[in-house]
């Protein structure tokens, strides 16, 4: 059942935007546009904050973080990890070991690849596995190549199961949720990507997170995603942005729908629904 839209909310409130990175800032070849970066200034020129937060290990924001020239704190693995902009960890939400286990030999036996990101690690077991060489060039950094994950269930902040079949990859997202329930929260984070974390490493915590770190109201606080896992962080905000490359359950969600990523979807909205209403 989808969600239907939330009140609108006041652009001219907005005291921080928080938005996605692959599929809603960056481009389809992972890129910031002139146009993305020249929207980030407009906003810090007006005093309102900026963040972000993604699936990505916090190795693979760095580049973002310093391109931007960001101050504020960015939330890795969906939220599993909080960081500063010079990697240091203000929180982070592990998964029991145990459980952990347990969720990567059910992806496993489901006939998925798996990744496990310990920390600041990356690891997997096949270096020419499907979208490997893909994630390579999106963190900038290597994995890690092991022959299994024994040994390796310890501080796990993220799992991820890798598949090209997307209505398959959702079906398990849901059946890893039901069988794990209270322990994870699993969702897809791109069509090939389902991402298994603590059940507070979501979106909609980053939100309350920032909230509480700036002393300002969620209300204040706009978000813009493209993703399923995004859904979290619009409910938790008082205006809500879904990219044009959103799936309908998304834009179904959001307040406002912009434009898609190739579309300078992310600096339109800020451009339409947060500087011209400030």
């Amino acid at each position: 059942m989808s969600t239907p839209l939330k009140p609108e909310g006041k652009s001219e409130d907005i005291r921080l935007v928080l938005t996605d990175v692959d599929g809603t800032l960056v481009d389809s070849k992972k890129r910031l546009t002139a146009r993305a970066k020249a929207a980030v200034e407009g906003l810090k020129k007006r005093g309102i904050l900026f963040a972000i937060t993604s699936g990505r290990p916090p190795r693979g924001m760095k580049h973002l973080l310093e391109e931007l020239r960001l101050d504020t704190p960015a939330a890795a693995f969906n939220g599993g990890m909080i960081i500063t902009p010079d990697l240091k960890t203000l929180s982070e939400k592990i998964l029991p070991e145990d459980i952990a286990k347990k969720v990567v030999q059910a992806i496993l036996d489901q006939g998925y690849d798996a990744w496990i990101y310990r920390g600041q690690d990356w690891l997997i077991r096949d270096r020419s596995a499907p979208h490997v060489d893909q994630e390579m060039r999106t963190v900038q950094f290597e994995p890690e190549v092991v022959k299994n994950f024994d040994g390796k269930f310890d501080h796990v902040i993220k799992i991820v199961g890798i598949s090209d079949h997307k209505a398959e990859l959702e079906k398990s997202a849901h059946e890893l949720w039901k069988e794990f329930s209270p322990h994870v929260s699993a969702a897809l984070s791109q069509p090939y990507y389902l991402d298994v974390t603590h059940p507070e490493a979501n979106k909609g915590y980053v939100v309350k997170f920032l909230s509480d770190y700036f002393k300002i109201s969620p209300k204040q606080i706009a978000t813009l995603g493209d993703m399923p896992n995004d859904i979290d962080m619009f409910n938790q905000s008082g205006l809500s942005i879904a990219m044009g490359n959103g799936g309908s359950e998304v834009k179904e969600c959001a307040t406002k729908v912009t434009d898609s990523l190739d579309d300078e979807g992310f600096a339109k909205a800020i451009e339409n629904y947060i500087l011209k209403a400030s």
